[in-house]
């Protein structure tokens, strides 16, 4: 097994950033270099001069290793006592004052939490009334997101999940069997815009009464995540709800005083200055 230096890891990031456009200059460092020794093995590079070449000459070789560098193991109404509070207390609050709710799935990934959402909704009788906009870096994976096409196998995952979330159907009637795959249904999403969006150097685009932006933040330095939350912070409507990783924290980031904690367990927050 092959070690890398930490200047391999700057020709990298500074690579990208001057070809793609791309910024991984602030990614938590451990987790950056455990993901590039995975693709150095998983693509037999005898070198990361090998990978830079690589990467410096095949843009299609890039979308590859960008999927492979932001990949999140994701599931269905994970953590289900949090998807509860959700249907429970967070969206009631919200639809107090509005007919209607708007919704951001930041750094969405392969769309299992977008389709959970969706679930909750339509349950709840309210998907008509939502719009949901879900977005990601990786092209790749946002692709099968929209698709809604799922490995058969992880769906007793997702099942047992929707169990324990107590939904009032079954989930297997949201999908279908095809080719050993599972489809879920389409009209869940209809109301859902798949986006290509750079949480690190992307613009603020609109804002939202609900914003999660669960577990992708682990994956950067302290200085990224400020300048990421500021963006967060900046898209939500006032007294808007703002839901992160059970890892992560606002505790300690330079807007913190602008939020008070609506769950601390589910990692729930709610914005009260603008």
């Amino acid at each position: 097994m092959q070690d890398i230096e930490i200047s391999d890891l700057r020709r990298i990031t500074e690579l990208i950033k001057e070809t793609y456009n791309y910024d991984f200059t602030n990614y938590a460092m451990s987790s950056f270099k455990r993901r590039i020794l995975r693709i150095l093995e998983l693509y037999k590079f005898g070198s990361v001069d090998l990978l830079i070449k690589r990467l410096k000459e095949d843009r299609a070789f890039f979308e590859e290793f960008l999927a492979e560098l932001t990949v999140n193991v994701t599931e269905m109404f994970r953590d289900p006592s949090f998807w509860r509070e959700l249907r429970d207390q967070i969206i009631p609050n919200i639809l107090l004052n509005h007919n209607t709710i708007s919704i951001w799935h930041a750094g969405c990934s392969s769309g299992e939490e977008v389709f959970s959402m969706a679930i909750l909704l339509k349950e709840m009788g309210i998907l008509d009334r939502s719009k949901i906009i879900a977005t990601d870096i990786d092209k790749v994976i946002l692709q099968r997101a929209r698709s809604g096409v799922y490995a058969l196998k992880n769906m007793e995952l997702n099942e047992k999940n929707y169990i324990r979330y107590q939904g009032t159907s079954s989930l297997s009637n949201y999908f279908k069997e095809e080719n050993g795959k599972a489809v879920m249904d389409k009209s869940l999403v209809e109301h859902v815009s798949f986006r290509e969006h750079d949480l690190v150097q992307g613009m603020v685009f609109n804002k939202f009464d609900l914003i999660l932006c669960r577990n992708v933040m682990i994956y950067f330095n302290q200085t990224l995540q400020n300048t990421v939350l500021k963006k967060l912070h900046e898209s939500l409507f006032k007294y808007g709800y703002l839901i992160i990783g059970s890892k992560e924290s606002l505790i300690w980031c330079e807007i913190s005083n602008k939020f008070i904690v609506v769950n601390n367990e589910e990692k729930i927050y709610k914005k009260i200055k603008d």
